[in-house]
């Protein structure tokens, strides 16, 4: 993404259209698009053809561009799993694994980030009606993965909102539940981690947006991304006003949710009522 980003500003600094720099790489206006967004890997070449053709001769310059592009064709962790994750939710896990700070809004279930083994292979398993196959092993997998960033990189913020619906909904097993609720409580301590659940009585208002994620880069000339997942495959939305909306929603949502030390007196009357 950022030596997508670079390269669409020096195309744009001279003035060159999409069209233009595709017919210099021998390809199409859609692959100049899906390389300045990130979202294609690089051939060492195109980006030679397109830095010349861009006026950058500096070698100190080129170089570092095409260390950016050998690091960016770097296989990811999660390409291990190969087909046992869709395409584009493998996208979405190096997006994340980019990031610098994740702001969450889950209204289904415990967002993946937070959930333990056990709720997550209920989840994956549908309250152990479907077969644990070597595809749901590799999605839990990946999922028990990505905590993992969260928990040792504390310079990684996620700041997570949860409807109530989600955190009550039964998931597996009553001690299922109840484990994945004192997790809960146990990673709202984390300095780095920042949990708040909107209550019953905020209405239905509070989940009518659905699901959503807003990622954050360290880099300064890269976007916010916000990321929509569906059944089938998700949504980035990067324009700015898109983004905007979303970032406006998710900071209502904080106002009418309950403060972090509320939500963990919420998490403790949950759990007791589990215990009863």
């Amino acid at each position: 993404m950022l030596l997508g980003s670079q390269l669409r500003r020096l195309r744009e600094a001279k003035g060159i259209s999409r069209a233009d720099a595709a017919y210099k790489i021998r390809g199409s206006e859609s692959k100049i698009s899906r390389i300045e967004l990130g979202r294609v890997g690089f051939k060492t070449r195109d980006v030679e053809d397109l830095l010349t053709f861009y006026g950058v001769e500096d070698e100190a310059v080129r170089d570092s561009f095409l260390k950016l592009a050998r690091e960016a064709n770097e296989p990811g962790w999660w390409q291990q799993y190969g087909d046992s994750l869709p395409s584009w939710f493998q996208s979405y896990v190096g997006m994340e694994e980019a990031a610098t700070q994740l702001r969450v809004y889950e209204t289904q279930f415990v967002p993946g980030l937070l959930q333990t083994e056990d709720y997550a292979r209920a989840v994956v398993t549908r309250g152990g009606r479907k077969k644990l196959d070597d595809a749901a092993r590799h999605r839990i997998a990946t999922r028990m993965r990505r905590q993992e960033r969260i928990r040792k990189n504390h310079n990684v913020k996620l700041w997570v909102i949860i409807d109530e619906p989600a955190v009550r909904r039964p998931v597996g097993t009553p001690e299922v539940m109840r484990a994945q609720l004192e997790h809960l409580y146990d990673l709202s301590m984390a300095p780095n981690i920042t949990l708040q659940i909107v209550p019953f009585h905020q209405g239905v208002f509070a989940a009518e947006t659905g699901s959503f994620t807003i990622l954050r880069y360290p880099e300064y000339d890269l976007p916010d991304v916000v990321y929509v997942e569906q059944l089938t495959s998700c949504l980035f939305q990067e324009k700015r006003a898109d983004v905007e909306q979303y970032t406006m929603t998710l900071e209502w949502l904080a106002v009418v949710a309950e403060r972090p030390d509320q939500t963990r007196k919420m998490l403790q009357k949950m759990i007791k009522e589990l215990e009863e």
